[in-house]
């Protein structure tokens, strides 16, 4: 009877933890749309499909910490036993939006023969930066761990994000191997490398000519550029670009401002003969991966290029 009564109080306590997290739920994909409908009346909300040929698993712990349990869902396509991965982080100034976000996204990718995997990472009003790339990298490290329950193959392994999720992605894989950005107290026999960065409109660099970050980015990385210039300039991928660096195709909007510190990345890539491509999706808003007609176009860009690294 007190082994039961405990057990209630532990998972209680668990559950009032979480409830005390800070949920900032601006960012959805109906409030963009709202947002978008009025200049661009011809978008539509993409449906979902899977035709059988996808299994899902949703809400799989990949981390169990003392006040909550992080979540992963995977769409993974079952003909093929070693799929390439892609881990899918959602954005939303690294303070809103949730992994759902990232579904439809997934399953079509998944279709084209691959596992993906969309991320719950600690957001801001819950943790600071650069908890959420641990996070990140924590659930990688997992996905190898668990290679064979969701068809991966380990060494295959691209990492995608949308905006702020762009820029962690860009941020994860310049980052392989760097043991700053590791969680020591997460054990796994696996490594958080990643062979191939996707990033959609994500910055590159948050204190650069071509970048306006400011009150979000500020309070992800605990402060603003005179405060925290230390932060700022470890948080942005130019900084660790080099020779180690994976292939990265950079999806874009026609808004400049998302781009920040990109040229400078691929003439670092170019330096030491690293693929990169560019595709800009002509006359579009940001968050432009919700909708059609750029859905369709986000989709092909991002398999063209997997298709081209890992097959």
């Amino acid at each position: 009877m007190k082994k039961a009564l405990f057990m209630i109080l532990l998972i209680s306590n668990a559950i009032f933890a979480q409830s005390n997290v800070g949920v900032d739920t601006s960012y959805t994909v109906k409030s963009t749309y709202a947002k978008l409908i009025k200049k661009y009346p011809f978008i539509t909300i993409p449906q979902e499909q899977n035709n059988g040929l996808i299994i899902e698993v949703e809400e799989v712990v990949y981390q169990q910490g003392k006040d909550r349990a992080l979540h992963l869902d995977a769409f993974f396509y079952k003909k093929q036993k070693l799929n390439p991965a892609v881990i899918m982080i959602h954005g939303g100034g690294w303070r809103s939006g949730n992994k759902n976000q990232m579904h439809i996204l997934a399953k079509e990718i998944a279709l084209k023969g691959y596992s993906c995997f969309a991320i719950e990472y600690r957001l801001s009003l819950e943790a600071k930066y650069p908890e959420g790339i641990y996070d990140v990298k924590n659930a990688i490290k997992f996905i190898k761990d668990n290679a064979r329950k969701f068809n991966v193959d380990p060494d295959k392994i691209a990492v995608l994000g949308c905006s702020s999720g762009g820029q962690m992605a860009a941020l994860i894989g310049t980052t392989n191997g760097n043991s700053d950005f590791e969680d020591a107290a997460y054990k796994s026999k696996s490594s958080s490398k990643v062979n191939a960065i996707i990033d959609i409109d994500g910055v590159l660099a948050f204190k650069h000519p071509e970048s306006s970050e400011g009150e979000m980015a500020s309070f992800w990385l605990g402060g603003t550029y005179d405060q925290k210039p230390e932060n700022w300039k470890n948080a942005s991928a130019l900084s660790h670009t080099d020779k180690n660096t994976p292939p990265i195709l950079f999806i874009s909007s026609s808004f400049d401002r998302f781009h920040a510190g990109r040229d400078d990345v691929i003439a670092i890539l170019n330096q030491h003969k690293i693929y990169s491509e560019v595709k800009t999706i002509q006359d579009s808003p940001h968050s432009f991966w919700f909708f059609q007609p750029w859905f369709d176009e986000t989709v092909t860009h991002t398999t063209q290029f997997l298709d081209r690294i890992f097959k």
